[in-house]
């Protein structure tokens, strides 16, 4: 019998031992926050954490410097943020924020409580690891670039197809059957799986072989899925003459004041993969107030914003093989105009010697990493800022 390797993802009640403390991370389905349940992740990040809460590329959050472990899994139960004690950290899904709101081919917002219960009530589900990711793009292509595990991506009124590794499957699906064949291919991939294998990329012709155990007809044809940066941002007119307000985060660190005051709008909040945040189903006039009171709380309502440029991983003091306080030095290129909106007018990417922090000129879009490991890095072209023990190097 193989011995299987734990996994090491975090959750609420398994957290990870950072530098800086303990660490919990909250899933949070189709990234739909209601605003109480916002209310109680702000009050916990103050009364509990280091007072931010951290969006992460999943749509999900984290809370750093955790004091209270127990008093956590108490109020985000009371919250239904925690629903499965057995399932919590397999609850990954990601879905197209803007669905069934502006734009998209089919509302995939309907699907998330549906896939997510059945994750609850299948007890040997429970078994996948942490990493696995579901993805639920309305066709609009902003989903299925992340390179999930398993997913739909809408073709067609009540067509889907099955997205297996991040690639069309050729297998066509009606919405009555998405669930159920998601959760099908969640079997085959633990039916697959050896003991390090986490992702369904991770397994020789991992795609190919579930696609056989499910035994489905294959079109064709098959879409492609260009990876591209869709983060929604400022004014956004809804289908149905309401108003969202897309946000961007500072390095998707919402401070809890801030998430209150979102959360006293009263209206639902989804939370991007692109750490992100938008506010739904408002009238003008109130979309109109949000702005004022929230843009001057540092929310960047402009597109064009350097912020929404530049990503990074956790650095220190939070993580030990970070060599640099990472986000300290983003955070003075930024404000020092050294992060620039056009990637033609880059310096040339190879060979570039090590420059220290404040030499540190990109263009373009850019994740700043304290280590090799460049964690959080987002998918698609990006210019990487890695650190040293001797100063930063840049690639791509």
């Amino acid at each position: 019998m193989t011995r299987r390797v734990s996994d090491s993802c975090p959750g609420v009640l398994r957290l990870h031992a950072a530098a800086d403390g303990p660490l919990a991370r909250i899933r949070v389905p189709g990234g739909r926050v209601e605003p109480g349940q916002l209310q109680v992740l702000a009050e916990a990040a103050r009364d509990l954490g280091d007072g931010n809460i951290e969006l992460t590329s999943r749509g999900n959050v984290q809370l750093r410097q955790v004091r209270d472990a127990g008093e956590l899994t108490d109020r985000l139960g009371a919250a239904g943020l925690l629903p499965s004690h057995t399932h919590e950290r397999v609850r990954n899904i990601v879905a197209s924020p803007l669905s069934g709101r502006v734009g998209g081919v089919a509302d995939v917002h309907g699907l998330v409580p549906m896939l997510d219960a059945a994750l609850l009530a299948a007890p040997r589900l429970a078994e996948l690891p942490g990493r696995v990711l579901f993805t639920l793009d309305d066709g609009r292509g902003d989903i299925s670039p992340l390179g999930g595990d398993i997913g739909v991506h809408a073709t067609g009124t009540g067509e889907f197809a099955l997205v297996l590794a991040g690639r069309d499957s050729g297998i066509r699906i009606s919405d009555a059957d998405a669930v159920d064949v998601m959760l099908a291919a969640a079997h085959g991939f633990l039916d697959l799986r050896g003991a390090e294998e986490w992702r369904l990329r991770d397994i020789e012709d991992g795609a190919e072989r579930v696609t056989e155990l499910l035994g489905l007809n294959r079109s064709p044809d098959r879409l492609t899925f260009d990876a591209a940066q869709s983060i929604p941002i400022g004014w956004l007119n809804q289908d149905d003459g309401a108003v969202s307000l897309g946000a961007g985060i500072r390095l998707g660190s919402l401070p809890a004041r801030t998430a209150e005051f979102i959360a006293a709008v009263e209206r639902p909040v989804f939370i991007t993969p692109w750490r992100s945040v938008v506010i739904a189903d408002m009238d003008e006039w109130t979309a109109e107030q949000v702005v004022r009171v929230l843009a001057p709380m540092e929310l960047i309502f402009d597109a064009d914003s350097p912020w929404l440029q530049v990503s990074a991983c956790a650095g220190r003091p939070g993580c030990a093989k970070s060599h640099t306080d990472v986000r300290a030095d983003v955070t003075a290129a930024v404000e020092s105009g050294r992060v620039l909106p056009d990637a033609s007018n880059s310096l040339p990417q190879q060979d570039i010697p090590l420059i220290s922090a404040d030499e540190v000129t990109v263009a373009g879009r850019q994740h700043w990493s304290g280590c090799e490991r460049r964690c959080g890095r987002p998918s698609g072209t990006v210019t990487d800022v890695v650190a040293t023990d001797a100063g930063y190097r840049r690639s791509t």
